[in-house]
């Protein structure tokens, strides 16, 4: 018998995050995906992925988030699309750019596909080709141009870090340029390789200083035409970003071998016993997995934030921040002024930023 509900009150997901692949051709230094990463051999098979998504829709999926790596590097990708849209669901494409053509696209398009995410990696080609470790640039360009020329809505998600907040004006520019709809002003994340390379992607204060008026203006000048979205760098700040709505709330990820994640970054946390949607299903899963259930409700919380009045606005903070600077996801977000681990935060903002990245490997 299926679960449809759980002692924590857990509602049906609204969104996956179907990360096909690990593979892809860029090598970006502050991507969040996992060191070790996953080869071709270890993926879903197209039949398996079929089954994930009929699974994720009939548990109350809405959208579903065609990611990686790079999702263009599966050659099925038009058949999971045009099976997700027969299933009824929202479907998103996240992608560099690099190697959509317009044949490409337009079998996604004929497939269902019904909106692109594009990343950018800086505003000009000097920069974007530096951070992405290849000559991506221009690829982004023609991407934008042909999604604009298929209709459908185009989203730019550019990761801010030292070496582009310089940018930020030119970057919204630049969005604009390509006709987004939407522009995602994303501070950097440190999660996988991004934590590895944390002391040469941090922005000084000086670039967060001047980064808010930039946002704000643009807001207002844009209002109606492009929907922009700031996501603060939160180590600086007094309180911790909300983890995504709550543990195990709204969303739902599937990693390209089937190890099904709370959200994108919870394989950091090395403590947690991930299930596979090739051992059992995903209904089970969400409902009544150890890993989905750790962090629900506030039982797990310390009494820092179980007697805090923001418990229900930023759950504590990010469970997975949380492990990888105190070794225990169940403390309190080191970022929160109120934590007892807040120091090893303020440590990190005072070490001396070194330059060089390390690039994410091939795969």
């Amino acid at each position: 018998m299926e679960l449809t509900e759980n002692k924590y009150g857990a509602a049906p997901p609204l969104s996956l995050t179907a990360e096909v692949t690990h593979r892809c051709p860029l090598h970006c230094p502050y991507c969040s995906n996992p060191l070790e990463l996953l080869g071709r051999e270890d993926e879903l098979s197209t039949d398996d992925w079929r089954d994930v998504l009929t699974q994720a829709r009939e548990l109350g999926v809405l959208q579903v988030h065609f990611s990686g790596g790079e999702p263009l590097g599966r050659r099925d990708l038009a058949e999971l699309i045009e099976h997700t849209a027969g299933l009824g669901a929202y479907v998103n494409l996240v992608t560099s750019g690099l190697g959509l053509t317009e044949r490409r696209l337009e079998s996604l398009v004929d497939a269902g596909l019904n909106h692109v995410q594009l990343s950018v990696q800086g505003a000009d080609a000097a920069v974007g080709d530096l951070i992405a470790g290849a000559r991506a640039h221009q690829h982004k360009i023609t991407a934008a141009e042909l999604v604009r020329r298929a209709g459908l809505p185009l989203s730019v998600n550019v990761v801010l870090h030292r070496a582009n907040h310089d940018q930020l004006a030119q970057l919204i520019t630049f969005a604009e340029e390509l006709g987004a709809d939407r522009l995602e002003l994303a501070n950097t994340q440190y999660y996988g390789w991004a934590l590895k390379n944390r002391s040469q992607l941090m922005p000084t204060p000086e670039q967060l200083a001047a980064a808010e008026p930039i946002v704000d203006e643009a807001m207002r000048r844009l209002k109606g035409r492009m929907q922009i979205v700031y996501v603060i760098a939160d180590y600086p700040e007094k309180y911790p970003k909300p983890c995504t709505y709550g543990w195990g709330a709204r969303q739902i990820t599937v990693a390209p071998d089937g190890k099904v994640l709370p959200c994108p970054a919870a394989a950091s946390i090395t403590t947690l016993q991930l299930e596979n949607v090739r051992e059992r299903s995903l209904a089970a899963i969400w409902y009544d997995s150890g890993a989905f259930n750790a962090y629900r409700g506030q039982d797990w919380m310390s009494d820092t934030c179980r007697t805090c009045d923001r418990r229900e606005l930023d759950f504590g903070g990010c469970r997975c921040q949380a492990f990888l600077l105190t070794g225990d996801a169940a403390a309190t977000d080191p970022v929160c002024h109120r934590s007892p681990d807040r120091g090893v935060v303020d440590l990190i903002l005072a070490e001396p930023r070194r330059s060089g990245f390390v690039m994410r490997s091939p795969q």
